[in-house]
């Protein structure tokens, strides 16, 4: 009996001796966390557009008839200014009832006519081409060009670049705070990213036939891709 209560102390007596150390260990460490910007621009070398035709007729046959009819004359154009069939995709088609709702209240609307639209959506790989594509197209017959907007094909070497210059921009922030707050910044605790590629600028919103010349003037200017990082560090 007596040999099991020294045992039962001297147990005692460890645990005690081993909580101080659990306690130390379970304390928060502390940590300084902040954000790096980094961004690189270049020139796009592709851009895309939308073009297509609205058609109206007084049945909806005759509007899709007209349609298709226009909608082949503006496939061709894109082939004699050698976009390629992978470039050409088809983004909308819609047959749309027209209706006169100027008639008394106690009558239904009436259908007054038809409209067929149907857009492609094309990728341009020569900028160098963009103004006497759009131009073709109009002159085919396209009443419809929904934007333009300009994109870096390859993006990856210049996404890299970018996360560099985000975590460099965020340590140049660190250092700054820890030499002002007299601490010197451990290991990185954690890091992660958002942002990346930015998605493409429209040029314009539309374009009308009547708005387009022969000479269609387009400036690509430049794309930014951008990356943001956030990163916590220890603090000793």
């Amino acid at each position: 009996m007596f040999k099991s209560l020294i045992a039962a102390s001297a147990l005692t007596l460890a645990v005690a001796s081993l909580t101080p150390a659990l306690a130390d260990d379970d304390k928060p460490s502390r940590s300084i966390s902040l954000s790096g910007h980094g961004e690189v621009r270049l020139a796009p070398d592709l851009a895309i557009v939308t073009v297509g035709v609205m058609s109206s007729a007084a049945t909806a046959r005759e509007a899709l008839d007209g349609n298709t009819k226009s909608m082949a004359t503006i496939m061709a154009a894109l082939k004699d200014a050698q976009i390629e069939m992978r470039d050409i995709q088809t983004s909308n088609f819609m047959v749309n009832p027209r209706y006169d709702y100027s008639q008394n209240n106690a009558q239904p609307p009436k259908v007054v006519a038809y409209d067929v639209s149907n857009n492609v959506t094309v990728t341009v790989r020569k900028l160098e081409s963009l103004g006497v594509v759009l131009d073709q197209v109009v002159s085919s017959g396209s009443n419809q060009i929904n934007g333009v907007m300009f994109q870096v094909s390859k993006p990856e070497a210049a996404t890299d670049e970018a996360r560099k210059l985000a975590v460099a921009d965020a340590r140049r922030k660190a250092d700054i705070y820890a030499a002002a707050s007299g601490v010197t910044l451990g290991q990185i605790m954690s890091l992660s990213e958002g942002g990346g590629y930015q998605p493409p600028v429209p040029v314009f919103k539309s374009m009308r036939a009547e708005s387009v010349s022969a000479d269609v003037p387009i400036s690509q200017g430049e794309q930014a891709i951008a990356v943001d990082v956030n990163i916590t560090w220890e603090i000793k």
